[in-house]
C-alpha cells in the first residue's frame, strides 16, 4: 500500500457525499465540501479521532471488518470497495461474504422509505440494515451476532421470531423461506457458509429438515403477509423484494395492502418507535 493513498482515497469519497446521500439533514451551508469526519465516523461506528487518524494515514493498517463499515458508511460502489481492500493490502472478498458492506443503491432507497417498514437482507436472509419503522415493527435485528441476524435461522430455532405471523401462514412462511435458501445455495456453488448454515439448521430443526428434503427451489417473491403486532394490531402487508445484481442483497419492503388500515398502524409504530 502506497503511504498515504488509503488515507486520500477515503478523504476523497468522503468529500464527494452529500449529507442527503447518507439520510443527514444538511443543517445549513456547510464551509467545506461533503460530508465530516465526525458524520462518516458515526456512520462507520468509530472514533473521531480514529478516523482522523485514517485519513491522514497515522492509524497503521485497518482490520477487514473496518473496511466492510468504512465501505458502507461512504457508499462506495463494489467496485470502490474492492479497491479500498486493495489499498488496506487484503482479497476482495469473495460474492456473500460478511463484510458489513452494504449495497449503496440499496441504502439509498431504504433512507429514503420512512413511512412503510423496510429493511436489506443478503443472500442468505441475514439482516444488514433496518430503517426505523422496521426497528419499531421487528426489533433491533442488526445489533446481533451473524445467526441471530439471519432470519431463517431465527425462524426454525427461536419460536419467539414466528410471533409477528399469523399461526395459519406459519408453514407457508418457513417452506418459502428453506427454497429461498436452496436457490441461495444454488447460485452460490460450492460454499462453506452455506453447508454449514444448512447443518445445523438440519440439525436444530425436524421442521427445516423435512422442508430441505423436498428439494424446493424458489427464490422469494412478492408475498401478503398477516403481522400480528401486540402494540399495532393486525398489519395487512404485501411483502416485496428489490434485488441488486452486483450483490445479491435484496431490499425488503412491507407495503401496506390498499383499502386496509395498515397504513394507519405504521404511522402509530412511527410515533412510539421500537420502546
Amino acid at each position: 500500500m502506497a503511504r498515504g493513498e488509503l488515507g486520500d482515497f477515503l478523504r476523497s469519497r468522503r468529500e464527494a457525499l452529500r449529507p442527503s446521500d447518507v439520510g443527514i439533514p444538511s443543517g445549513g451551508r456547510r464551509r467545506t465540501p461533503g460530508l465530516r469526519r465526525e458524520e462518516v465516523a458515526l456512520l462507520a461506528n468509530l472514533s473521531v479521532d480514529y478516523y482522523e487518524r485514517l485519513e491522514q494515514s497515522r492509524a497503521g493498517t485497518p482490520s477487514e471488518a473496518l473496511l466492510g463499515s468504512l465501505a458502507r458508511a461512504l457508499r462506495l460502489s463494489v467496485e470502490e470497495r474492492d479497491y479500498l481492500y486493495r489499498l488496506g493490502g487484503y482479497a476482495t472478498p469473495k460474492p456473500g461474504a460478511v463484510t458489513g458492506y452494504v449495497d449503496p443503491a440499496l441504502l439509498f432507497l431504504l433512507d429514503s422509505l420512512d413511512e412503510v417498514p423496510a429493511q436489506i437482507v443478503d443472500d442468505l436472509t441475514t439482516v444488514l440494515a433496518q430503517n426505523a419503522l422496521a426497528k419499531a415493527l421487528f426489533g433491533r435485528w442488526t445489533d446481533g451476532d451473524e445467526r441471530s441476524r439471519n432470519v431463517v435461522w431465527r425462524w426454525f430455532t427461536d419460536p419467539e421470531s414466528r410471533a409477528l405471523n399469523a399461526p395459519e401462514e406459519h408453514e407457508s412462511v418457513g417452506r418459502g423461506y428453506v427454497a429461498d435458501l436452496r436457490a441461495a445455495a444454488a447460485r452460490r456453488g460450492p460454499d462453506v457458509v452455506v453447508e454449514q448454515l444448512v447443518a445445523d439448521l438440519r440439525a436444530a430443526s425436524p421442521e427445516f429438515a423435512g422442508y430441505w428434503s423436498d428439494m424446493q427451489v424458489d427464490p422469494l417473491q412478492s408475498t401478503r403477509k398477516l403481522i400480528v403486532h401486540p402494540r399495532a394490531g393486525n398489519l395487512d402487508v404485501q411483502c416485496d423484494y428489490v434485488r441488486s445484481e452486483s450483490t445479491g442483497q435484496r431490499l425488503v419492503v412491507f407495503r401496506p395492502q390498499p383499502g386496509s388500515h395498515t397504513a394507519d398502524s405504521f404511522e402509530f409504530l412511527r410515533v412510539v418507535g421500537d420502546r
